[in-house]
Order: C-alpha cells, then structure tokens, then sequence
C-alpha cells in the first residue's frame, strides 16, 4: 500500500469518528449561522441606531477597502486544499506560508492607500478607521489554512465556537465604545479584537500543526490553481461591491450608510442559509467531482432546496421595506426602503450565482469563472452610475438587481452544461418556489398598502404567510436532506481504493 493511500485510509478512519457528513456540517453551520445573526441583531439594530448614517457610512467605507483586499489577499492558495485530491497535510505549510506572506505585502500597501482612498470615497475622516481595519488582512492570512483544513473536514462544530466566539466579542466591545462616544473607529476595534481571538483558537485547534514551508514540488500547482482564482475573486469583489464604490463616491458617506444597511437587511436570509451552506458546498462538491452523474443530481437539488426556502423569504422582505425599516432602525433610516425592495432581488440571484461559482471552481474550471465576472463588471459599472444619477440609492439599486439577473445569473447557469445541467432543468426543479415567492411578495406588499398607518401588523401577517409557504416547500425536499447525510469525506475514490 502506497504512503499516499495510507495516509487517506488514517484520515477516512478519522472523518468517519468524527462522523463529519455534508448534512452533519450543513447542520453545525446553520445553527452556528443562526445562533450568531440572531445573537448579534439586536446589537446591530442598537448600534445603527446609536451611530447614525453618517458615522455608519464611515464605516462601511472602511469595510469596502477591507473587502477587496481579502478577496485576494491569500492569492487563492487556501481553496486549494478543500479540494486536494491526496492528503492535504502535504500542501498546508507552503499554503500557509503563500498565505502569510502576499496578505503582509497587500497589507502594507492597502495602509499606505487609505488616505487617498478614503478621500476618494468622500470621506476622509474615515482614514484611521481603514487603517486599523486593514490590519484584518494579515490575520486572515495566517488563518486561511487552517480555516480550509476544518472546511476540508466538515468540522463546522469547531468552527462554530470559534465564529461565534469572535463575533460576541468583537460586537460586545464594539457596543460598549460606540455607547462611551467612540463612533465609526467602535466598530473597527471591535473587528480587529474579535479577529485576533480568532486567530488564537485557530491555531489551537487539533488539526493539521501551523507550519511555514516552502515546497518548491507544491508552489507552482497551488499558484497555477490560486492565481486565476485569486485573479477572479478580484472580479468578483469588483462587481459586488461596485455598488457601494458608485454610492460612496457619487453620493458620499451618508447615502452609502443608508444603502449599506438596506443590504444588510436584503442578505438575512442569505447568511441565515445560504451561507451556511456555501460553507459545506465545495466539500461536497469536491467529493463527487469524479461522479458527474451524482454531482449534476447533487447540484440540481440544491438548487432546488434553495429557491424553496429563500425565494419567499427574499421577496416578502421586498414587499415589506417600507413598515421594515422602519419598525427596525426608525425613521431616519427610511432612506435606506428605496433600495431595499430592489437589493434583496438582487441578493436572491446571487445565492444562484455563488452556489455555481462554487461548483465551476471546484471541477476546475477557475479560468471560466473569470470572464464571466469581467463582463458582468462591464455591464455593471455603466448601469450602476447611470442608476445613481437618476435615481440615487435606489436607482443603483435597480441597476444591481437588472444586471444579477439578465447577466450574471445566465452566465453561470450556462457554464453548468459542462456537468449536464442545462437551463430547462433549472427552471424545471425551481419554477414552482419562484411562483410562490413571487405571489408571497405580492401579497404581502399588498397587506401594507392596505394597512399604511399600522407597521406591527402588516409584518406579523406577512411573516406567517411567509413561514407557511417556506415549511410548504421546504417539506418536498427531506430526501435531499437525507442524500446530503450520505455524503462524507470517506467516499473520496481516493480513500476507497
């Protein structure tokens, strides 16, 4: 027996104790997602409230900078390992080291860029909170190993205290400076400490042992894997986050921080579901990745489970923008209305584009994914600033919502023939929750239309109405549920032979 099948007959023996399966790891990551976004909202809603839009708008410049840096910043060398086909212990020192070192150097130069940057963005008294914020970058580096390692394992029980860890710290402190007078920098510092609690559990946990090395056999395949990717996810910063760059720099820090909390409030379900689940996907993916019968069969009902539960969840917070922002965060948020019933549109469509970006990545396909950012960003930017000067924040709004849909969407779906999924067998398996949802919008626009001076109760019935329909659909798929169950890490063909 080879060290090679050893090795992989040592790590299936482990998986299997740990019974890390997809629907196990789905299920940690949920209730890790679910615990955090609940846990945290009420302290989000006070922080808005406490900071205002402007001082909000200062931070969430902070986070664009922050975010393009880090889609790129471990030049894409950590995916890598989540869909290794050997041992991926062999790879991580020189992972951790490319990681470590292209996220010090882009580091250095996104602190040296923040005045610019942050006068770019109309607001240059949001320099020292870019620059305290950038310095995310550096510990994201040193963790984006051992982050795929647990990924790789279906280890999101683990990940889950750590996550979770860091965002109540972090929050906590947050809310307690911003309470003392500390305005935007609050948030900044509460990044940073809840990163580097982070970093520490990381590095504790009882996997793979943190190690810098320099595999020469190893750098050339992880770069020639990465870069593209790295190169894409480049794109894919640009394009999603063009609309809060046009914000920020047509319309200042005040409008972005009113558009910024309509598109937190349009990605609840996201990160509620859609997250969780991106996180498992690409391991499951990786698993099938030689069976394209499966992995075609796998794909399809994700989708399908997908557009039931978040299709009627999406489009019910579109019909209640107005009552829900105000209910939320009061009214000198309801601004922030105008873009949302057109953000969670948009944030609809993108749960459909990532889960096919995950999929296209993890055959190997990286190249592919890159052009169709490059003309979806071409498409993007003139829609955006034509949007904006029409109609302000809601008009960039409509614009992100007309592109995700007539261009990015199709793209991606196109690029799922290479595994046999054509567009007819997209709309067949997702044409019955699109219908629901978009009647479950309807309807409850309609119950504030008929209810204007009233906000609590136009909600309430809106909600059942909603939940309803999700436990509806969501009972048609418990044998997706089950078949995810079935898939771990020890039905690699590797660790089988």
């Amino acid at each position: 027996m080879t060290l090679d099948k050893e090795l992989a007959l040592v790590h299936g023996r482990r998986a299997r104790r740990r019974g890390s399966s997809a629907a196990g790891a789905f299920g940690w990551s949920l209730a890790n997602t679910v615990v955090s976004k609940i846990g945290t909202l009420a302290i989000g809603i006070i922080l808005a409230r406490v900071l205002g839009p402007e001082q909000f708008g200062t931070f969430a410049v902070a986070m664009v900078a922050l975010m393009a840096v880090l889609s790129f910043n471990e030049l894409g060398v950590s995916l890598a390992i989540v869909r290794w086909p050997s041992d991926p212990r062999r790879i991580a020192g020189t992972v951790n080291t490319i990681s470590v070192a292209s996220s010090a150097l882009f580091c250095c130069a996104a602190w040296a860029a923040a005045p610019a940057y942050a006068q770019a963005m109309g607001s240059p008294e949001a320099t020292d909170v870019v620059r305290l914020l950038i310095l995310s970058v550096m510990l994201n580096g040193i963790v984006a190993g051992p982050a795929a390692l647990l990924q790789r394992d279906f280890r999101e029980r683990t990940r889950m205290g750590i996550d979770l860890v860091n965002v109540w710290s972090g929050t906590l402190l947050s809310l307690i400076l911003a309470l003392a007078g500390w305005g935007a920098m609050s948030l900044a510092v509460g990044r940073i400490v809840g990163s580097l609690i982070s970093v520490v559990l990381f590095l504790r946990v009882p996997t793979v042992p943190f190690r810098l090395e320099w595999n020469r056999e190893y750098v050339r395949p992880l770069l020639r894997f990465g870069l593209p990717l790295a190169g894409t996810s480049a794109i894919v910063f640009a394009v999603g986050y063009a609309d809060q760059l046009t914000v920020g720099g047509m319309l200042g820090a005040v409008a972005l921080g009113y558009y910024v909390l309509a598109l937190n409030l349009s990605n609840w379900p996201v990160s509620l579901v859609s997250q969780p689940l991106r996180r498992v996907a690409p391991a499951t993916f990786s698993v099938l990745q030689r069976d394209k019968q499966q992995l075609r069969d796998v794909m399809l009902k994700l989708m399908s489970l997908m557009a039931a539960v978040l299709t009627p969840a999406f489009l019910a917070l579109a019909g209640a923008s107005v009552p829900l922002v105000r209910l939320v965060y009061g009214e000198v948020w309801l601004p922030a209305a105008a873009a949302l019933t057109w953000l969670v549109v948009a944030a609809m469509v993108k749960v459909f584009s990532e889960l096919s970006y995950d999929l296209i990545v993890v055959i190997g396909r990286t190249g592919t994914v890159f052009w169709i950012q490059c003309v979806s960003l071409m498409v993007l930017i003139p829609a955006l600033v034509l949007g904006g000067w029409m109609n302000g924040v809601g008009g960039v709004a409509m614009a992100q919502a007309a592109v995700s849909s007539l261009v990015v969407l199709p793209l991606y779906l196109w690029q799922l023939r290479h595994i046999g999924i054509t567009m007819t067998d997209v709309l067949a398996k997702t044409w019955l929750p699109v219908v629901l949802g978009v009647l479950t919008g309807v309807t409850v626009w309609g119950l504030t239309l008929l209810m204007p001076g009233q906000t609590l109760l136009p909600l309430a019935l809106g909600a059942l109405i909603t939940l309803a329909v999700i436990a509806l659909l969501a009972n048609r798929h418990r044998e997706t549920l089950a078949q995810l169950r079935l898939i771990s890490r020890t039905e690699h063909p590797e660790q089988r032979s």
